[in-house]
């Protein structure tokens, strides 16, 4: 019977348990879900498909005209009120090829710049995730130095409390050492608060419902690479520079299919006449049209709109050059602030950070052999724990240029 309920215990207990078990998400598996899941950068991929039925729209030919009615009819009263005809009539426009091929060629191109589109915001979210996922990461790292900090807090209480009996120290003291403790707490809250909000909007972004519970990968550490920046590799990298060179590649296009306007379009016509008369023979018409867009009055509204969008075309590619330039300089800022940032973060490390630990130990050691008062070693503990909590607002701040260092390449 014992060994039964040993084997039941075996085979069940495992199960709630990993029910209870939370998600751990890396960065990398959150960034793909954005990119397959994220519901504004699927409007990207059927606004660009939709180009792609409206550019084999433009291929298909005006619907025929049919009508029909008297043809050279008297009207009533007359004399010969038996003459005229009735006349039926067929009528369809035949558009030039050429033309039509250009435009297809001209819509179909949207749809690369609204997929550029598309990338540019994939690259903000990924950026706006990279950054919520570094906040709680520094929170977390945070709320494991406040529990540190509760564990000396309480210490210190309890000590006073010992003493106080013993004139040793003063009820101040243990006061002090509450109020330290609650202000403490209090902070642990303001970081699991920020956790929350950065789950939550972590959710949101891969289309998850905010409540939805999962943990991220605490031992992350964000590294920086510095590259050689120059105006190829970004054309090469940036999406804005796709989209404006797509956007280039679409005017292109159209300016050729302004271009071919040139050319002529065409039109047939048939007409069916039957007399009213019983001497007269059915008769028909048969006509072809033909444009003549050459004509002065006509060649200078698709002349001149080629010359505005030459102009334009121009503008663009200078644009182009303008925002190269542009990006080249903040990134090369962008490497100056992450080289300081990294160097103050490793002199607190190095240097900074021990002196006050070792200063802490001191003063705490000596405070537990009664050599030193309660403020002194308050002092030295406050300014250890400012500057370890300062030490990860700088791990914040560096790992957030790195993002918009990233961002900016890919933008």
């Amino acid at each position: 019977m014992y060994s039964i309920k040993r084997i039941l215990i075996f085979l069940f207990l495992p199960f709630p348990l990993m029910a209870q078990q939370e998600e751990t998400l890396p960065l990398d598996t959150i960034l793909r879900r954005i990119e397959n899941s994220n519901p504004l950068l699927k409007s990207y991929q059927s606004r660009a498909e939709s180009y792609q039925y409206k550019a084999d729209a433009s291929t298909a030919w005006m619907a025929p005209m049919a009508g029909g009615g008297a043809y050279m009819t008297p009207y009533p009263g007359s004399k010969s009120f038996d003459k005229g005809s009735l006349m039926f009539s067929l009528e369809q426009d035949i558009p030039n090829p050429a033309k039509q091929k250009a435009q297809k060629r001209y819509i179909e191109s949207q749809a690369g710049i609204v997929n550029a589109a598309g990338d540019i915001a994939l690259n903000d979210l990924k950026a706006s995730a990279k950054n919520l996922y570094y906040s709680w990461l520094i929170a977390s790292r945070k709320i494991g130095i406040l529990k540190e900090n509760d564990k000396i807090l309480q210490t210190i209480k309890k000590i006073e409390e010992v003493r106080y009996p013993y004139n040793q120290s003063n009820l101040s003291g243990i006061y002090l050492a509450e109020a330290k403790i609650a202000e403490n707490q209090n902070q642990i809250r303001m970081q699991h608060g920020d956790i929350a909000k950065s789950r939550a909007r972590l959710n949101s972004l891969m289309d998850r419902p905010g409540n939805t519970d999962f943990e991220i990968d605490t031992a992350l550490v964000p590294l920086f690479n510095t590259i050689s920046i120059d105006t190829a590799y970004l054309a090469e990298k940036r999406k804005d520079i796709f989209q404006l060179e797509q956007n280039i590649r679409s005017m292109n296009l159209n300016l050729e299919a302004v271009k071919v306007q040139r050319k002529p379009d065409f039109s047939i016509r048939f007409d069916h006449m039957s007399p009213l008369s019983s001497g007269m023979p059915n008769a028909y018409s048969i006509m072809g049209m033909v444009s003549i867009p050459i004509a002065p009055w006509s060649a200078k509204a698709y002349k001149s709109e080629a010359k505005a969008m030459q102009f334009e075309i121009q503008a663009l590619e200078q644009e182009r050059q303008a925002m190269l330039q542009e990006s080249q300089g903040t990134l090369n800022g962008l490497q100056q602030e992450i080289a300081s940032a990294e160097q103050r973060i490793k002199t607190m490390e190095e240097k900074i950070i021990p002196s006050l630990k070792k200063a802490m130990d001191v003063n705490f050691l000596n405070y537990q052999e009664n050599k030193l008062g309660l403020t002194a070693v308050m002092d030295s503990w406050e300014a250890l724990n400012a500057m370890r909590l300062q030490l990860l607002d700088e791990e914040l701040k560096l790992y957030q240029l790195i993002a918009d260092y990233e961002k900016e390449i890919y933008r």
